[in-house]
């Protein structure tokens, strides 16, 4: 038995397998490789990003965390918080599931429901915060890039130069750490091609539009790609990259995490089905792409019964 207190001088995360996927190749002209994120303690990459900056602050004294999230950033904080025994507060807003809040409480964190969106959840939060508790952006900060930029480390020590990476897109943080990661070993030429359902398409909109767009409201089941407002930086990740933003049905991410479980035998929330499906789709974008990298982001928020549900109501 691992005693708690020899965890703290680890990395949070975990370094998680990098696999070629014959199934997902199939659908391509080209190899697709699979980091498989969703396998990291708590479900999702949130652990490399979110773990990453708690300790951090951590080490500049601070004596709690206060985090507002849909699901997945709140649990990484949770879990991160309880390896290197800090308490934790998440605030999350009345759309989060029963799943997700006992997941976090799981891990012994402290749960308080806050508005209907993840806005207001997050403008509560900062209520919260005082000198000695630091607040956990669920992925606008540079901290949180930074760790999310090992995922490339790990990819590149591996031995895989990807021509492209495919990635959901929620708030911006893990296209921003990939961005970081890339830039750090001189890859700014793979191209980036990112998914996000209908209903949930902030960045795919603010790329078009060339400025920051912010949606009225989340109409899509991926609820934890519900940022109606990405990080600015993740827009500037669209100026320095080639990025070609998709987006996809409700139907199509939930369809695809339904053939992801059936071909790897592992279960991953909508969104990151978002980005599944434009290999099961196989776009024009991945046309001719030799190697890409497929960011399997994760998700704790559902299981197959809860996909299946979720696909017999999906438009």
């Amino acid at each position: 038995m691992i005693k708690h207190s020899h965890m703290s001088v680890h990395r949070i995360h975990v370094e998680t397998p990098l696999i070629e996927s014959l199934a997902l190749s199939r659908r391509v002209s080209g190899r697709v490789w699979l980091k498989m994120e969703a396998l990291q303690p708590c479900g999702s990459f949130k652990a490399r990003g979110i773990g990453f900056a708690c300790q951090r602050y951590r080490e500049q004294g601070r004596k709690r965390f206060v985090s507002s999230s849909g699901g997945n950033a709140g649990l990484a904080v949770a879990y991160a918080g309880r390896q290197l025994g800090v308490p934790v507060t998440v605030i999350v807003p009345q759309s989060t599931s029963e799943r997700a809040k006992e997941l976090i409480r799981d891990e012994s964190a402290e749960v308080i429901v806050w508005g209907q969106s993840w806005q207001e959840a997050h403008q509560h939060a900062l209520t919260l915060v005082d000198v000695e508790a630091a607040y956990l952006h669920p992925f606008d900060d540079p901290l949180i890039w930074e760790g999310h930029a090992s995922l490339i480390d790990e990819v590149l020590t591996a031995g895989l130069k990807p021509d492209a990476v495919l990635l959901s897109v929620g708030g911006g943080g893990l296209l921003c750490g990939v961005a970081e990661g890339l830039q750090k070993a001189g890859l700014s030429k793979v191209v980036l091609v990112t998914s996000e359902t209908i209903g949930a398409e902030s960045f795919y909109k603010s790329v078009q539009a060339g400025e920051v767009v912010e949606l009225e409201r989340i109409s899509s089941v991926a609820t934890t790609l519900g940022a109606k407002q990405v990080a600015r930086q993740a827009l500037e990740v669209s100026r320095t990259f080639e990025v070609i933003p998709h987006v996809v049905t409700d139907r199509e991410a939930i369809e695809a995490c339904l053939l992801f479980a059936d071909d790897h035998r592992v279960v991953v929330e909508p969104a990151c089905g978002a980005a599944l499906a434009l290999v099961y789709k196989n776009i024009d974008a991945l046309k001719d792409v030799k190697d890409i990298l497929l960011i399997v982001c994760g998700g704790a928020g559902v299981n197959y019964g809860k996909l299946v549900e979720l696909k017999a109501g999906a438009s």
